[in-house]
């Protein structure tokens, strides 16, 4: 599996949860399944964005630091239209940015894993 679908899966995955903390505050838990359906909108497009990025840089730090980058601006876009919810909003998005980036960094592809190992 390369770094672009990687990246993608992984932060619709992640998505999910994120959407999911919007349980931890009781005016919102009415309107759940459209937040987690957003959040895992919005997680696809932080992954896909963050695993372009890991396949032309090749930096653990430099793809952590972007995807914590990519991770908070959307988070910040989404607590735009809600304000009043900046932690329950930000920090989230932000630890799915900068797990998809690191992992996306991590990531080697079925082959180049399997020559690495052997080496």
């Amino acid at each position: 599996m390369n770094k672009l679908l990687f990246a993608t899966l992984l932060g619709g995955f992640l998505g999910i949860f994120d959407g999911l903390t919007a349980l931890f505050t009781p005016e919102v838990r009415s309107q759940i399944v459209g937040i987690v359906i957003g959040s895992t909108i919005k997680g696809l497009l932080t992954g896909v964005i963050i695993g372009f990025f890991a396949t032309r840089v090749q930096s653990l730090l430099a793809g952590t630091i972007f995807g914590l980058i990519v991770g908070g601006f959307f988070a910040y876009l989404i607590l735009l239209m809600n304000p009043g919810h900046a932690l329950n909003i930000m920090l989230p998005g932000c630890l799915v940015g900068v797990i998809v980036g690191y992992a996306a960094q991590r990531h080697q592809a079925g082959r180049a894993r399997d020559v690495a190992r052997s080496v």
